[in-house]
């Protein structure tokens, strides 16, 4: 079957390209697509859809490098096969292992028994699982309940460069504003809200299931908690590289060829999170990337390793690649999200935030970054 469903609104905020590789996403999360079904042919979409045939061509690349479609020259572009998602899931699984790996390893190293550790970890299943089922009432968060006053914000989550901005613009708005910022990554910033030691929270996390970003991830964690969501920015994440690409790194596959030295993010990072989600669809196993178990704090860590010499790629935004003078691979655009409290949405702080949020001259100073798209920064949900 080709399918010929997709349709685009060239004046809406979202990129057309990036309208279209939604569209296929969530065909084929919903089951109208199937594998085997046949996109229309780049230049046949593109004079249908009265577009640009490379942002039907970039979208279909984006496509191609998540796993969602694959081309040929004489099939054209069809949807992955079913053999292709299962061969997904048995990587899944063996991720899903190796992420109790190191917590299980770490409490026998600590002295507890196997059965101990098993117990706890049943314990812990069956305190969740009894949340689920009783959600607990909304409650005044921690952080405002400790006693902190008015102009003090504890901030956890993943490190962005926009945040940079932000923090400096609310810093010369309020000069007595007490601000707290621990660059964590994102699951770890969004715990922190959980148990009430962070007012806000930062996270890009994706969803593999649904291709959406965040939201399911915090509809899963904060049972019963009302929160609000802000988009701080899209962005482009992609292979930081040497300047001029001396290594010609074009594609993840290119980080298992031997003499080339990898830059990774922390665990629980939701860089570190897309990296894995993007190696899994191209079946590159990360023992043999070199380097893929050093960590560093932030994008602009990361690209210091590659202008230092201490790595030949690692996974970024633009706007750190940029900074340092290097070279870009694109890989993926990725929603950029705030998270807090409902009920301390309209707390002085985080008002404070969105009011600068709101301004042109903040949007104009985060896209001059590089690689950023603001034209859904400030949007509110409620999850």
């Amino acid at each position: 079957m080709i399918i010929e469903r997709i349709e685009v609104d060239p004046a809406g905020d979202v990129p057309v390209y990036m309208q279209i590789a939604d569209q296929v996403r969530v065909g084929v999360a919903t089951g109208q697509f199937r594998p085997g079904d046949r996109l229309e042919p780049v230049r046949e979409l593109a004079r249908r859809l009265a577009v640009n045939p490379s942002t039907v061509g970039h979208a279909y690349q984006l496509l191609e490098r998540e796993g969602v479609i694959r081309t040929n020259r004489r099939g054209g572009s069809l949807i992955a096969s079913e053999q292709d998602a299962g061969a997904l899931e048995v990587l899944g699984e063996a991720r899903l292992r190796a992420m109790f790996e190191r917590p299980v390893l770490e409490g026998l190293a600590q002295g507890y028994s196997p059965e101990r550790v098993e117990a706890a970890f049943n314990l812990q299943m069956a305190v969740w699982r009894e949340r689920r089922r009783q959600p607990r009432p909304p409650e005044r968060p921690l952080a405002l309940r400790m006693g902190q006053d008015d102009r003090a914000l504890a901030f956890a989550g993943s490190h962005d460069l926009a945040l940079e901005a932000l923090w400096a613009q609310a810093r010369r708005a309020d000069p007595g504003l007490a601000l707290s910022v621990s660059y964590v990554g994102s699951l770890d910033g969004l715990l922190a809200l959980l148990h009430g030691e962070a007012l806000l929270a930062g996270a890009h996390i994706l969803d593999e299931a649904s291709g959406e970003y965040n939201l399911p991830i915090l509809q899963r964690l904060f049972v019963g908690q009302p929160l609000r969501v802000v988009t701080l920015a899209e962005r482009e994440q992609g292979l930081i590289v040497g300047p001029g690409n001396p290594l010609g790194i074009s594609r993840l596959e290119d980080l298992a060829r031997p003499g080339v030295r990898f830059s990774n993010r922390q665990l629980g990072s939701g860089t570190r999170t897309l990296l894995d989600y993007h190696l899994r669809r191209a079946q590159v196993d990360p023992q043999d990337i070199a380097g893929y178990g050093t960590t560093a704090p932030t994008h602009m860590a990361v690209a210091a390793a590659v202008a230092e010499g201490r790595a030949d790629a690692g996974l970024g935004l633009v706007a750190a690649a940029r900074a340092y003078g290097l070279g870009f691979v694109p890989l993926a655009r990725e929603r950029y999200d705030l998270v807090v409290p409902e009920a301390a949405r309209d707390c002085a702080q985080v008002s404070l935030l969105l009011g600068i949020m709101a301004r042109p001259e903040f949007r104009a100073m985060v896209e001059e970054l590089g690689g950023y798209d603001t034209s859904q920064t400030g949007e509110e949900r409620r999850v």
